[in-house]
């Protein structure tokens, strides 16, 4: 099996200068070549003809190149233009920011081409997607096509990757069992590598991506598994078991009552403190749903059973809110609570550490300072992690280690759709508060494009006459010169300059020291301000309840999580909210994610229209738990697949003689995502 894991530099026709492109692929090895599949193919049975192409169309075409040549667009885009020609006609063929194509692609030369054909002037040309010179001519009818970089061609990894099939192949070791395949309906492992790089036929590539989608989700669930596994048979388990009353007391001070949803979870909560095993839970709730004070009865049940806990958030304002939000619902009790953050003052943090480590700090609250060296808590039982996408599982995991395995439990106002939580957190126990606190309405939400804008900025005003408060957000700081985007600074000028002389404005962005951070935000709080100018530094943490307008500029270019966490900033109150999406969509995802948004306040229904919209891999935009990491699923498309994956884990005999080999394979398909060891 060692076979699989030999570096591809020793394979033929490699060699150390081509090892090094293929290592900038993330492919060190035979088993990373293997599983580096085509992400397109070209059927040479299958093309159209130039003079039948139409408007919209996805097409694939053999033609012949008459003349090329770059272009420079007025905005300083680089556009490479190739006139193409078949047997039926001519049509210009456009990639946008490839100059380097002029060296590439030359007039006589064949070509397959991939793309879409757009009508523009009233002539049709094809924006591509995939191309390649035909400088052979193949017996193979579908051809891989794989993602290159620099110095490799096709040719040439197809070459390496046939040499790796025909050589090394037959080492690649079959997990599955019989049963297991004839139930799903499953081919062999080799005939599914050999197919999914060369298919011999369209039904041999469908056979071959089902097996190693299912192979791929079947490590992924099994490593989750073995994961939880080794957690559980740690013996050394806080139980939790309070010797107060401090829970009920704190619920009987709310100067509101739980939601039945708010409920369901603190009983969920609190049954898994309470048993012999790590708590290991995630906790999903909508904006505004009211995670947080969940989060302070957990910590009250760690507190009242000696333990002490700590909450981690992302940043100083969204830390600084969970602190206030905290002593306001332990304010009835004598719990010792403290912040330490980045700004913290040098005399107040020493006094932060000596108490959090002499146990005389019951609850620690603070951002990416927590997880520092020095900080030590005497007795930690709960670890609250929020907004968790936002830490790497190794910063998560430095939190957990302050304590001898105290309980977790990550908290996410980001909605993850039912299968992709399944799949991510296999390890983890979910919790969803599915409902929002009575009195809270619905904001109303309204695309305008940019030559409307004032209209929404004429709204404010009319609002803030009657007292209420506004935000406007802007994607940059400062003016840049290679995008044409408004920044914060020249709006908020021009606002407080020109439109609203009569009002207060103010600016906040991430530029700005701490200090004039929180000066800005109390000030806004405390109703000083009239309209707050600011980059998405407000996506998160910041409630005030009388702000009941806020305005994004160029709405076109959030994705659809940030702009949900951004509306999120008005509606906090028992007032009517308005949420105007200023921008002009050059694209239709772009424009299905403002029509989404005008659709519906569901974060969970915009989760799953922008896992349709962007695809799994891109659903979190960092590293998540090996998510990026797969080739083949897709966790949209493939939600059956992962069911039988799932059934298939709780079976697997993990005693059998195939048990290492499986684990190594999963440390070798997963081996950038933490929390999979190699046993």
């Amino acid at each position: 099996m060692d076979k699989l894991f030999t570096e591809v530099q020793f394979l033929k026709g490699v060699g150390p200068k081509r090892s090094q492109q293929l290592r900038k692929l993330e492919i060190e090895t035979v088993f990373d070549l293997l599983w580096n599949v085509p992400r397109a193919y070209f059927n040479r049975n299958k093309v159209d003809k130039i003079a039948t192409l139409s408007n919209g169309a996805v097409t694939n075409i053999r033609a012949r190149v008459v003349n090329a040549a770059n272009n420079r667009t007025r905005r300083g885009f680089q556009i490479f233009k190739a006139m193409l020609a078949d047997d039926s006609g001519m049509i210009p063929a456009v990639w946008f920011n490839q100059p380097y194509l002029a060296q590439q692609l030359k007039v006589g030369q064949e070509v397959f081409v991939s793309g879409k054909v757009k009508n523009t002037l009233g002539a049709n040309e094809v924006n591509v997607t995939d191309y390649e010179v035909i400088d052979d001519e193949s017996v193979l009818s579908i051809v891989p096509i794989y993602s290159l970089t620099d110095g490799l061609n096709q040719k040439a990894m197809r070459k390496i990757v046939e040499y790796a099939l025909n050589n090394y192949l037959p080492y690649y070791f079959e997990m599955l069992e019989a049963d297991i395949k004839n139930r799903y309906d499953l081919c062999d492992i080799q005939f599914a590598f050999q197919n999914i790089h060369f298919p011999a036929n369209g039904e041999a590539y469908l056979q071959s991506r089902r097996r190693l989608a299912f192979e791929e989700l079947f490590l992924f669930k099994l490593s989750l598994a073995l994961e939880k596994e080794n957690s559980d048979s740690c013996s050394s388990f806080i139980v939790h078991r309070p010797q107060t009353d401090l829970v009920a007391r704190v619920i009987e001070g709310l100067p509101f009552a739980l939601t039945p949803a708010q409920q369901k979870v603190v009983d969920e909560i609190l049954a898994d403190m309470g048993a012999p095993l790590a708590m290991n839970r995630l906790l999903q709730g909508d904006v505004g749903s009211g995670k947080t004070v969940v989060a302070a009865l957990a910590m009250a049940q760690a507190v009242a059973s000696g333990y002490q806990a700590a909450l981690m958030a992302p940043t100083e304002i969204l830390a600084e809110q969970h602190f206030a939000s905290i002593n306001r619902f332990f304010a009835p009790t004598s719990i010792v609570t403290a912040l330490l953050t980045g700004s913290t003052a040098p005399a107040e943090r020493k006094m932060v550490l000596e108490a959090a480590a002499n146990g005389e700090i019951d609850i620690l609250i603070g951002t990416h300072a927590l997880i520092q060296d020095e900080v030590f808590l005497k007795k930690l039982g709960l670890a609250v992690i929020d907004e968790q996408h936002r830490f790497g599982v190794k910063q998560r995991g430095n939190l957990s280690g302050k304590g001898q395995k105290p309980d977790i439990l990550v908290m996410t106002a980001t909605p993850i759709p039912r299968t992709l939580a399944l799949t991510l957190y296999g390890n983890l126990n979910v919790s969803v508060i599915a409902e929002l606190p009575p009195g809270r309405r619905l904001v109303k939400t309204r695309f305008i494009p940019r030559s409307s804008r004032n209209q929404a900025y004429r709204f404010i005003h009319a609002e803030i006459k009657k007292g209420r408060q506004a935000y406007v957000v802007c994607p940059l700081v400062e003016e840049s010169e290679k995008q044409d985007l408004m920044a914060a600074i020249t709006l908020f000028e021009e606002l407080q300059n020109e439109l609203y002389p009569d009002l207060r404005v103010g600016l906040l962005h991430g530029r700005m020291k701490a200090d004039e951070k929180k000066l800005i935000m109390a000030s806004f709080k405390n109703g000083h301000i009239d309209v707050l100018v600011a980059t998405t530094i407000v996506e998160v943490g910041v409630d005030v309840r009388s702000a009941s307008v806020i305005i994004i500029e160029h709405a076109e270019r959030f994705g659809l999580s940030q702009l949900h966490q951004l509306r999120g900033r008005v509606g906090r109150g028992d007032v009517q909210s308005y949420c105007f999406l200023v921008g002009d969509p050059k694209t239709d995802d772009a424009a299905r994610r403002l029509q989404a948004m005008e659709k519906t306040c569901d974060g969970f229904e915009l989760a799953n229209e922008d896992l349709s919209i962007r695809g799994p891999g891109d659903f979190w935009g960092v590293k998540q738990h090996g998510l990026n990491d797969m080739k083949v699923a897709n966790l949209l498309r493939d939600q059956k697949i992962i069911g039988w994956a799932s059934e298939a884990v709780l079976e697997y005999r993990l005693e059998t003689k195939q048990a290492k080999q499986t684990n190594d394979y999963i440390y070798r398909k997963f081996k950038k995502s933490p929390g999979i060891a190699r046993n």
